[in-house]
């Protein structure tokens, strides 16, 4: 995950690609579905975040 204070920003698609890759999915397919999974990831574990600061 990249990160900055206080907020997930986003995963190593570098990473999520060879990952990908090691578990032998298609990186096309991979490379296609990987940024709105991730967006839904990024808004979520913020939320979260935020739930956790306000307590």
């Amino acid at each position: 995950m990249r990160i900055a204070p206080g907020a997930v920003i986003g995963w190593d698609m570098a990473a999520a690609l060879a990952l990908a890759q090691a578990l032998g999915i298609n990186p096309l397919i991979a490379a296609e579905l990987l940024p709105e999974i991730e967006a839904v990831m990024v808004r979520k574990m913020n939320e979260q975040m935020e739930g956790r600061r306000n307590g």
